[in-house]
Parts: structure tokens; sequence; C-alpha cells
């Protein structure tokens, strides 16, 4: 049997996952990773769940909060336009 441990997180403070559970399976975050941030999807996945790749707590920095920000945004415009083409 292995060690399991859980690391737990502030009262009310959220992985960028669940803030972002509405666009889970609307958004392709692979793509996202590649475009925006050069990164694999892997690293993207790690940064959502709030655990890398060997276990160990981690989160965006506000560099990478901003940048996946302004992603969101840039993807938001990129629908609207064309939604209005239509």
């Amino acid at each position: 049997m292995g060690t399991e441990f859980m690391i737990a997180k502030p009262v009310g403070q959220q992985t960028m996952k669940q803030k972002m559970a509405d666009l889970l399976v609307a958004i392709s975050w692979a793509d996202l990773s590649r475009t925006y941030f050069g990164k694999s999807n892997s690293w993207l996945y790690h940064k959502m769940n709030g655990i890398d790749g060997n276990g160990k707590p981690t989160e965006f920095t506000f560099e990478e909060q901003a940048q996946l920000k302004g992603a969101l945004f840039d993807l938001s415009d990129r629908i609207r336009r064309a939604a209005e083409q239509i």
C-alpha cells in the first residue's frame, strides 16, 4: 500500500480548473497551451489542477494568470468575430 496524502488549500480557494469548470470541454486546452504559452498540454493540465507531475503543489504565477486571462480574452474575441460573420 502506498502512502496517500492530500494537499490542503486554504478554505475558499479554488484551483484554476474549478474556476474554469464551465469551459473545460468547450476549449482545446492543448492548443491554448501551445499557442499562448508555448508549453505542453500536460504543463497546463498540471497548473490547472494545482498539482505538478511529481505530486507537489503548483499554481499559476501572477504573470501566467495574466497570460491566461489575455488568452481567454483573445479567444473570446476570435469567437465573437467568427459569429458575426454568420
